[in-house]
């Protein structure tokens, strides 16, 4: 290839170490840069869906792992990695030192900077106040374990507050009070409530931070597991799908799930029975959690238009699978843990993988070294020949770290590998040697090789690791 191509690490930890892409020019389609109409370099048009990357593979329908080698590999991570919780099988008592040290794992004090949305400097009054209301004084040496359920998408915060925070002025992007999202259906621990009694801290299977208490329903343990494995089902494989609007049962109306989130199919229902005011035959008849009164769980029928991107099962893992639900979120907003209700890059990639029944740990820094999966790691010695040479072997759904960011192969051009990722960014050197700077802030395709993760450094020799979710 003759263009020089570099990629800025789209996770702001990644962005971070890019001072020198910051000063770079922005992209035009000028023919003198060698840069396509579609203002990304070594990308045409043609290129910009799913198809056309399927057509490319000489086996896309081949199964990759079967249900019972997903199973077998979800049942390793559980086993072996660190950063998923067992919430399950947690003790019937929890601790006051097992519960401060969720919380203080967390909500760590900042001793830098932070600005506001309008960019002023936040007072260390209010930083204090924060610290204030985790209540750390108030944990009980010991505490029963209680259980809850997500019953509406629910942001995790590092605090329990709404305020938005910023590591720079005229930025207000990416919030560092933001940490992921969790979904419909999940299963919690309930372990801590903050000092105002807005927020629980809670323990999911893949993370443990607060969230909004009004999001969360308390049950027995017993109804919330049984939820969980409840058959037949039905899965979310579009970027997202909605329930039906009622009025008659506001906890499940207008209800977003996201891909990959398994629901309880209600396959039973009787055809003259209505479900909350209407007829059900354009419908599928699921079951939700919702937060009564008291904020006690409760189960109620809900309506998932047939139209909705579903399936009766988990997807079969292929390549061409892999391909078509990662393009379901093309050209989606980039949101930082989560953010504007979407999704970053490691989100991005659990989505997808768990459309087919494969779970992943939440963020990079996990993904990248989790011993579930079939790695590949990079050593930092290890020469630039020496990576180009692995890179060139990636496969469809290979899925490439860097520090704080995550890219997924979608295919190959000219035998070197291309990648769907959520990024909020490009940088790249064009045909004049001079660097370009792309903000996509969205899911996109680019090149992967050669890349540039600043002036000098090619993105190759940032790779820490390859996660292949197959033999």
């Amino acid at each position: 290839m003759s263009i020089a191509i570099c990629i800025a690490a789209a996770c702001l930890g990644a962005v971070l170490l890019l001072p020198a892409c910051a000063l770079a020019r922005s992209a035009t389609a000028a023919p003198a840069s060698g840069i396509p109409a579609t203002g990304v370099i070594g990308i045409e048009e043609g290129q910009l869906n799913a198809d056309y990357w399927i057509r490319q593979q000489s086996k896309p329908d081949a199964t990759i792992l079967d249900p019972r080698a997903i199973a077998a590999q979800n049942k390793r991570l559980h086993e072996l990695d660190a950063s998923v919780h067992d919430i399950e099988h947690l003790p019937a008592r929890l601790t006051r030192a097992q519960v401060r040290e969720w919380i203080e794992a967390m909500s760590q004090p900042r001793e830098e900077t932070l600005y506001d949305e309008r960019g002023e400097e936040i007072p260390a009054a209010t930083l204090a106040a924060l610290g204030d209301n985790l209540a750390l004084d108030t944990i009980p040496a010991e505490q029963a374990t209680r259980y809850g359920m997500v019953v509406r998408r629910a942001d995790l915060r590092t605090f329990p507050t709404r305020l938005r925070v910023f590591n720079a002025k005229g930025d207000s992007d990416i919030d560092r009070f933001q940490e992921s999202a969790l979904f419909p259906g999940t299963p919690v621990a309930i372990v801590h409530a903050s000092k105002d009694g807005k927020y629980w801290f809670v323990v999911s299977p893949l993370y443990a931070a607060w969230v909004e208490k009004d999001r969360i329903a308390e049950g027995a343990k017993a109804a919330i597991f049984d939820y969980t494995r409840k058959t037949p089902y039905l899965v979310v494989t579009g970027a997202s799908a909605r329930t039906v609007h009622t009025p008659e049962q506001p906890g499940v109306s207008d209800v977003q799930l996201e891909m990959g989130v398994r629901v309880p199919l209600l396959a039973d229902w009787p055809s003259d029975k209505p479900v909350n005011g209407q007829h059900h035959y354009a419908s599928h008849v699921i079951e939700l959690p919702y937060r009564d009164d008291q904020g006690r769980l409760q189960f109620s029928p809900a309506l998932l238009p047939r139209a909705a991107d579903t399936s009766a099962d988990y997807l079969p893992l292929t390549q061409a699978n892999l391909v078509r639900q990662g393009f379901k979120f093309f050209g989606e907003r980039y949101g930082w843990g989560h953010s504007y209700n979407t999704r970053d890059c490691s989100g991005f990639v659990s989505e997808i993988y768990r459309s087919f029944g494969v779970q992943l740990p939440r963020n990079t820094r996990d993904q990248a070294v989790s011993p579930a999966y079939n790695r590949i790691d990079l050593a930092e010695g290890l020469s630039h020949e020496e990576r180009l040479k692995i890179v060139k072997t990636l496969e469809v759904g290979d899925l490439i770290y860097i520090p704080g960011h995550v890219m997924m192969v979608v295919g190959h051009e000219d035998g070197w590998p291309y990648v769907i990722h959520d990024t909020t960014g490009i940088t790249f050197r064009d045909r004049t040697g001079e660097l370009a700077r792309v903000h996509l802030n969205g899911v996109s395709v680019t090149p992967l090789v050669p890349l540039l993760f600043n002036r000098e450094q090619p993105t190759v020799d940032r790779i820490t690791s390859i996660q292949r979710i197959r033999p």
